[in-house]
């Protein structure tokens, strides 16, 4: 079986630091080799991949500013759709742009959501629900105008993040910097609670950081950066438990599930695809206000570590996400 794994070319694949559906695009990549399948990963140039990588651009446009964001994936996008033909399958990772392709070509392509960017978008999704193969992230995470083949959680290397016992005495909190993901719900959090918070992620709203983050900087709370895949584990693995303060119906949430897989519970406000990744009361809490989450701090005693890194290896692995992938690659080619 010869697959094309189309990646964005924002970042890196995988990722230096942020960059979800790089990771994913990467473990799938990487997952499909292990299972002897011959995969081209089309991806930045300074992607790494144990397959072939196809490139037409040296660095992602977030690393390189010189570059056009919609130009560069332009390029990108119809040099692999000019090569459909070498394919087998094309697994789309980068949204709703190369569905435009898709009825130009004989190649199958299935499409994983991950997440929807505003709601405008559906109308090119629903264009093509009759040849599009369509993989949604999380169950909540599906709009009722489409038509889905199945749904498969993001999966993780386990291997990657170690399991912590015993952790230190902070909480952290581990994503963009943004209302969305709920930074200043995770300070007046800890403030509340009188317990350390690192903050860690990069700056996406540099107003809502000089306004809700900056002030509150200080010895209890603190803004460490961004923080790559090393600083990660350790990171999330020591802390107490990860603050997941949404603000938005998050389709997944791969801070969640990493600091699962560390043995570290999470507290998350109970929207989007939240109650699929947390078991409430037992790999973390689902609260919908902050005072809920000030009482889910005190009750983290309560919380068995092991049962977390259990859980989220279950169902957030690398393998089990590729097993499922490739299970669908048999039924389009079928």
């Amino acid at each position: 079986m010869k697959v094309a794994v189309l990646s964005p070319v924002a970042w890196r694949t995988p990722p230096r630091h942020y960059g979800p559906w790089e990771q994913i695009a990467s473990n799938i990549a990487e997952g499909m080799v292990k299972k002897g399948v011959e995969v081209t990963l089309f991806a930045t140039g300074d992607s790494i991949t144990s397959g072939k990588l196809d490139a037409v651009c040296a660095q992602g446009y977030e690393e390189d500013g010189t570059q056009d964001a919609k130009v560069l994936e332009c390029l990108h996008i119809s040099n692999l759709m000019e090569k459909a033909d070498q394919f087998d399958i094309i697994h789309n990772n980068f949204d709703f742009l190369p569905l435009t392709y898709s009825g130009l070509i004989k190649t199958p392509v299935i499409t994983t959501i991950h997440g929807f960017s505003s709601k405008k978008i559906i109308p090119v999704y629903k264009k093509y629900n009759s040849i599009g193969h369509y993989v949604s992230i999380s169950d909540s995470d599906r709009s009722p105008d489409l038509d889905y083949l199945a749904t498969v959680y993001n999966g993780l290397n386990i291997e990657d993040f170690d399991f912590v016992d015993q952790p230190e005495d902070y909480l952290v909190y581990f994503g963009r910097i943004h209302h969305d993901k709920g930074c200043a719900e995770a300070i007046q959090i800890a403030q509340k609670s009188k317990r350390k918070l690192l903050i860690a992620g990069i700056i996406q709203d540099e107003n809502y950081y000089h306004e809700k983050v900056e002030p509150f900087l200080g010895d209890q709370i603190q803004y460490i950066g961004h923080a790559g895949p090393e600083k990660r584990n350790e990171l999330l693995g020591n802390a107490s438990a990860l603050l997941h303060l949404i603000n938005f119906n998050e389709p997944f949430g791969m801070s969640v599930a990493e600091a699962m897989l560390c043995g570290t519970p999470v507290i998350a406000f109970n929207k989007g695809s939240m109650p699929e990744l947390i078991q409430s009361e037992n790999t973390g809490f689902l609260v919908n206000t902050v005072d809920e989450a000030v009482e889910a701090v005190a009750n983290l005693k309560n919380i068995k570590r092991q049962d977390c890194r259990n859980w989220a290896s279950s169902k957030f692995s690398s393998e089990k996400m590729v097993d499922d992938y490739f299970e669908l690659y048999k039924r389009i080619l079928k």
